[in-house]
């Protein structure tokens, strides 16, 4: 940024020939340095803000002025080029070499106006100070935009599974009735079987003839239990057994109602999800904290 000196900030422009040195000076706290445009000939000053401007700004600023310039470059006392990333508050903490179009000059900073590092410190440390107020101001805003975006996608994924649990419940009553039916039918079969066993005891032979009959159904069942754990890899109890039938006849009534199984599955995972979501902000803007940000 450069600055003149009758009417600040622009550049000063003197009758006289003026000196070729580069000056450094202080006004209102802040650096000016001044030097003398090689093509125009002509005074111009530069403000320094301090924390703000670098080596690498200052530099085109001095090129945006005097198109003349074509090479600049700032190096320190003992000829080490210095980056065009440093702040201007630390290379004005030293005298400097200013090379503009293979001239160099030799640069004095003054001695007791020159920034410290704990300035820089307590610069830095207010700009952190200020980043986390706007956080904590804007943290409540936020999140309540994040609440209400969390109640629009709940509101729109119970409108989407509202159809689909509806078929979902005639599905889950059609499949419940027929393992009901098919239990009570293996509870027929097997009254059935009992009294056909009786009857062939007590009255048609005697029990010396039924008891080996009567192993080998008991051995007969006993495989099938076994071929069964084979087959399922589950252990034959009929809490598992009801339960497996019951999954059968609803995927079997699901594909010829043209239920989808796995898009009604991930709308509820999504509300879960998003209800889970929801909690969370709730109780970050009840203890005015960040709250974690769910996928």
């Amino acid at each position: 940024m450069h600055e003149n000196l009758n009417s600040y900030p622009r550049c000063l422009y003197s009758t006289a020939e003026p000196p070729d040195e580069i000056t450094v000076h202080y006004r209102h706290g802040l650096p000016l340095i001044i030097l003398t445009l090689p093509s125009r000939r002509e005074r111009c000053q530069f403000v320094v803000r301090p924390m703000l401007s670098t080596v690498g700004s200052f530099l085109q600023d001095i090129q945006n002025e005097d198109k003349g310039v074509k090479t600049a470059a700032v190096f320190t006392a003992d000829g080490n080029e210095i980056p065009a990333s440093t702040l201007m508050d630390v290379l004005l903490m030293k005298d400097f070499k200013l090379v503009i179009n293979k001239t160099e000059y030799d640069v004095q900073c003054p001695q007791n106006e020159k920034s410290s590092y704990v300035h820089m410190t307590e610069m830095e440390s207010v700009k952190s100070l200020v980043h986390r107020l706007f956080t904590v101001l804007h943290l409540e805003d936020s999140q309540k935009r994040r609440e209400q975006h969390l109640l629009e996608k709940i509101d729109h994924l119970k409108e989407q599974l509202q159809p689909l649990e509806q078929v979902k419940a005639r599905i889950e009553a059609h499949s419940e009735a027929k393992t009901r039916g098919l239990l009570w039918a293996g509870l027929a079969l097997l009254s059935v079987q009992g009294g056909a066993l009786a009857w062939f005891t007590w009255w048609v032979y005697s029990w010396d003839i039924m008891e080996p009959v009567t192993y080998f159904l008991t051995f007969t069942n006993s495989m099938i239990y076994f071929a069964y754990f084979i087959l399922t890899r589950q252990n034959y109890t009929y809490t598992l057994i009801s339960r497996r039938q019951l999954l059968q006849f609803f995927h079997k009534k699901s594909e010829q109602q043209h239920f989808d199984v796995e898009q009604y599955n991930k709308l509820k995972d999504d509300l879960a999800t998003a209800k889970e979501a929801l909690k969370h902000v709730r109780h970050s803007l009840y203890l005015k904290m960040p709250s974690r940000r769910t996928q």
